[in-house]
């Protein structure tokens, strides 16, 4: 299919992984003078920047994330994740990666607004799963949709022991300590593993992908984060649980969660397998079946939250935050960790006292965005963001340097197991 550069043009690729998707947005992307592309994950991100420079050079791309920023400052061409997307600019091309992600109950109402609002001038691309197409039709009406198929096999290959796994396999598992668990089963059988889960720091998290993919080891144990599209020669994905900690309750993974992850297995036209393995139970023949012929029931909502907000009050901002759907197949999302920590912040009576004009407002709002890198919206988290919300309207009207340098010195420990330092890494995040 010719894809032409008519002005407004939104097109929907769909289709399961491996298929070429992110590879033709990035392609389109580079075509047009200017560009933005939101990935789910600040790894895919941070590839698809590495693959651009290569192309534009240092001086016309930029990488915003949570956690990294490289802004130069004549960048046209933007890599993002997608809650950073800088909308505000406006360019050729805008592109939402696994745009299905509207259907998460965390992120999904980002995902939601990117695809009802975001648009490039000339052409607009949407890339996801086939699951989602039912609601882009009723909620994009205007959009065009390609649909790619799969560039090889996907195969299902039963259950095998950790120690039997095969090289160039992938280990799944949904909670740091498997995760490190696994890993140091593996060095000790096989010889050596690269780790990959969200608590790690950017830096560390591409090294850990390199020495993958440079072969020096051949094996990776991850979250579900490689899933979303990260660019490895996996050969094989061995799945150590099938559940998931969301942030409230363990739930089992859906059919189409599964089958994105077991699809990293095969690259290119090199065909793959998956399967389980540890404590895992096999999967069920009819999962297996369903995963391996890419076949899932549509979605029938994703979520969504008002993201024209009002800044005159803060009794203002929390009415638009509650504003009810505007359509069918929209649901209010859940509260979001932003407006936990806003419910948490207006509980100290010092931040409702300055939180009185539009500007402190916004800021206060701002403040909200900090992550909670640990997943919980605890109470140190809420206290934290409070502290940095007195400093920022206080008298200097900036953080101290030495409060700073007390926070990260706390956290420059390297003793406790494994949990002490994965929430350390979780909390060194906030600063870093």
């Amino acid at each position: 299919m010719e894809l032409s550069t008519q002005r407004q043009r939104i097109i929907a690729v769909l289709g399961p992984t491996n298929t070429g998707k992110t590879h033709l947005a990035m392609d389109r992307l580079l075509a047009y003078p200017s560009g933005i592309i939101g990935f789910p994950l600040r790894l895919l991100a941070r590839e698809n920047y590495d693959r651009a420079i290569k192309k534009k050079g240092k001086g016309q791309v930029a990488l915003i994330t949570g956690e990294e920023k490289i802004l130069p400052e004549g960048a046209r061409y933007f890599l993002c994740t997608v809650e950073a997307m800088p909308l505000d600019r406006p360019v050729d091309f805008l592109a939402v990666d696994e745009i299905q992600m509207c259907a998460d109950p965390d992120r999904g109402h980002m995902f939601t607004e990117r695809l009802l609002k975001a648009r490039g001038r000339f052409e607009t691309m949407f890339l996801g799963a086939e699951t989602v197409r039912p609601l882009i039709q009723q909620l994009v009406p205007e959009a065009e949709f390609m649909t790619r198929p799969r560039m090889s096999v996907l195969r299902h290959s039963g259950h095998k022991k950790v120690t039997r796994l095969p090289p160039r396999s992938a280990v799944v598992a949904f909670s740091a300590a498997q995760v490190y668990g696994l890993a140091e089963l593996v060095r000790r059988q096989r010889g050596g593993a690269a780790v990959v889960l969200g608590a790690l720091s950017p830096r560390t998290r591409n090294a850990q992908v390199a020495m993958y993919q440079a072969g020096e080891v051949d094996y990776l144990v991850a979250t579900d984060a490689i899933g979303m599209g990260l660019n490895m020669d996996i050969d094989h994905v061995a799945f150590a649980g099938i559940s998931k900690f969301d942030g409230r309750h363990r739930r089992n993974l859906a059919p189409a969660e599964l089958a994105q992850i077991a699809g990293r297995a095969g690259r290119a036209m090199n065909d793959g397998t998956f399967g389980t393995t540890a404590d895992q139970r096999p999967l069920d023949p009819d999962l297996a079946e369903a995963i391996e012929g890419h076949k899932f029931d549509p979605l029938t909502k994703i979520y969504w939250r008002n993201g024209d907000l009002d800044f005159a009050s803060v009794h203002a901002l929390k009415q638009t935050l509650a504003r009810p759907t505007p359509r069918g197949g929209l649901i209010r999302a859940r509260a979001a960790e932003d407006e936990q920590a806003l419910t948490l912040l207006l509980r100290d009576e010092t931040v409702q006292d300055r939180a009185v004009t539009p500007e402190a407002v916004r800021l206060l709002w701002d403040v909200c965005q900090v992550p909670d890198f640990q997943g919980v919206m605890t109470d140190a988290h809420a206290n934290l963001l409070a502290t940095i919300y007195k400093y920022l309207t206080g008298a200097e009207g900036r953080l101290p340097e030495d409060w700073m340098a007390g926070q990260v010195k706390r956290l420059d420990r390297t003793d406790g197991d494994i949990d002490a330092l994965t929430q350390r890494i979780a909390h060194i995040r906030t600063w870093t």
